[in-house]
């Protein structure tokens, strides 16, 4: 197999002497050896860290070395590498995203909680009449989703 020189076009930030990527309307797009690899959505956050992944397992670069290019931390980078080898390809895809969604406060818990708070419960019992810790319902009344009379 012959060798090519890597050529990148000025515009494409390097990671490292073979990987760059470059924002190319609303795309990210990455290059390995100068030639395009990935491609993902700017706001795409499964697509990114399915590249990042697939970029690191690959040994295309370093999770130092992306670190230090895109200003992201180590751990994450860490994370979706070994996502992507213990769950696979699907893991980045086919799930639905949680982050900064509460677990515990459904909408019939916060339902319920506003009638116990309504027939003035105080905040542990209606924390405890739910299931749920009291900072959780402290936390709904402060950031206004719960009245207390």
């Amino acid at each position: 197999m012959q060798l090519f020189l890597p050529i990148f076009p000025k515009e494409i930030k390097m990671v490292n002497y073979r990987v760059g990527y470059k924002l190319m309307d609303d795309f990210v797009h990455y290059f390995v050896s100068g030639l395009p690899v990935y491609c993902h959505e700017k706001e795409d956050k499964n697509g990114y860290r399915y590249v990042m992944a697939t970029l690191v397992n690959h040994k295309f670069c370093s999770i130092k070395e992306l670190s230090d290019a895109l200003g992201v931390p180590r751990k994450n980078i860490e994370r979706y590498a070994k996502a992507l080898r213990e769950k696979g390809m699907a893991h980045f895809f086919n799930r639905k995203e949680t982050r900064g969604q509460c677990h515990k406060m459904t909408p019939a818990k916060m339902e319920k909680a506003q009638q116990l708070l309504d027939l003035e419960y105080s905040q542990q019992g209606t924390a405890k009449a739910i299931g749920v810790s009291e900072s959780a319902i402290r936390y709904h009344i402060k950031a206004k989703r719960l009245k207390k009379n």
